[in-house]
């Protein structure tokens, strides 16, 4: 096998996507009846015939998020923000924050949140006088929060490939409960960096607007079918009225409704093709880095290398609080050289069993992965929202370089706080099995 391997070795050094390497190294292992990758097959085709249900909210929820993010939802959220928001020192960069961590709960790679909202929220915060430096660090930032938000792309596909992983470590783990595991530290991170973005704009003195509660009613009801969407999720996953999928379903029916017929922002004959492209684009990536994740957990497995990990780290680690700072460290390396979705598939079939020798709490873990990732996207060198923010404002790399270093702060005190107070993380309870039916007296 060393032929194709050499070849597909080649095409990774030429630009070959990962996805795409990880993939076909995948392949040659499968197929090569030497190897005891050959045994992951079964695995793959079991991903498909329902071992991870959860698969089939992917596709669904990113063509709603796609969908959101081509009609003019940004629009009437950013009227309606600017209207309730504009009295507060710092409000409309306040309001940037908050539209984009709602954009990036449905679309899942923050980069698009970028696209899509930076051209309208840039020049808004420009011509209301903030700093150049602040504007673009508040575009930029807020393009990386949201993703421990329900229904986050990485909250799912972490879910699926940790839950391939807990078996082989006999970890009790639900989606449906880790779904619920990010609110909290989501909205600790929210609330930490709209303090920032008030002081800012107190120091900066910023010119305010009044209060327009006449124009914020207006323009609420315009929004009125879009604003409910995420509690509506949330309200049935926590009520048990619906399942994961059957959310997801309905979800991406909604909103197909909503912004083809009712606001008519999506034309059927001239959006909708290029709609359903982009969104299936990135939904054939995520599964082709899925395939891969179940590869990988099968190789793993077979050759020792978590066990021999955790081997080597007992050496220097001792503790729970050593390796949760260790792991923090890997995953900011992690993150900004790799984008979300190729760090899930590669670090957590290493991290579960070791963290599972450490007692830590598997949706604790979680969490701790995610918002770790998201920091790496602002992180220097090689950070993805540096590189996207760059292109999209055409502005040189170093100057996001140093524009994002308040919020990298921040968002690491925000991390700092979930890490050691695990008791932010907070999940439904699970769900009881039905009792045994008891005989009857006679």
């Amino acid at each position: 096998m060393s032929g194709p391997l050499s070849f597909i070795i080649l095409l990774a050094v030429l630009g070959l996507p990962l996805f795409c390497v990880l993939g076909a190294v995948g392949l040659a292992g499968l197929h090569h009846s030497d190897t005891p990758l050959s045994g992951a097959l079964a695995d793959v085709y079991a991903l498909a015939g329902g071992k991870a249900v959860s698969l089939s909210t992917i596709p669904l929820f990113t063509f709603a998020g796609y969908l959101m993010a081509r009609a003019k939802t940004a629009e009437r959220l950013v009227r309606m923000s600017k209207a309730l928001l504009g009295w507060i020192p710092g409000g409309l960069a306040l309001m940037t924050v908050w539209t984009c961590a709602f954009f990036t709960v449905f679309t899942g790679a923050s980069g698009v949140t970028i696209v899509a909202l930076g051209g309208l929220l840039l020049p808004e915060l420009e011509r209301s006088r903030y700093s150049k430096r602040f504007a673009i660090e508040v575009v930029t930032g807020s393009g990386a929060v949201g993703l421990l938000f329900p229904p986050a792309l990485p909250l799912i596909v972490y879910g699926i490939v940790f839950g391939l992983n807990a078996g082989q470590a006999n970890i009790e783990f639900s989606i449906e409960r880790f779904f619920m595991a990010g609110i909290v530290p989501g909205l600790l991170l929210l609330f930490i960096l709209s303090v920032y973005c008030v002081v800012e704009g107190w120091r900066s003195k910023v010119p305010t607007t009044r209060l327009d509660l006449p124009e914020f009613f207006k323009a609420f009801w315009e929004a009125k079918w879009e604003l409910p969407i995420p509690f509506v999720i949330i309200g049935l996953l926590v009520m048990g009225l619906a399942v994961i999928p059957e959310v997801a379903a309905l979800t991406a029916l909604y909103v197909f409704v909503v912004e083809v017929f009712v606001y008519k922002d999506i034309s059927i004959k001239r959006d909708l093709f290029a709609v359903t492209r982009e969104s299936m684009t990135l939904v054939g990536a995520i599964f082709m880095k899925i395939v891969a994740a179940t590869i990988l957990t099968a190789f793993f497995v077979d050759a020792g290398i978590p066990d021999r990990l955790f081997q080597w780290l007992s050496q220097f680690v001792h503790s729970q609080a050593a390796f949760l700072l260790v792991l923090n460290v890997l995953l900011l390396l992690v993150g900004c050289l790799m984008d979300i979705f190729s760090a899930i598939v590669v670090v957590v079939p290493l991290i579960v069993p070791a963290a599972a020798q450490f007692h830590i709490d598997p949706y604790h873990l979680g969490v701790i992965f995610l918002l770790n990732l998201e920091i790496g996207y602002l992180l220097p060198p090689a950070g993805l929202n540096l590189f996207i923010a760059a292109f999209r404002f055409n502005r040189p790399i170093t100057e996001l370089y140093r524009a994002v270093i308040p919020f990298i702060l921040l968002m690491a005190l925000a991390l700092g706080l979930v890490t050691y107070i695990p008791q932010l993380v907070v999940v439904p309870k699970a769900a009881r099995p039905p009792a045994a039916a008891q005989p009857s007296t006679p």
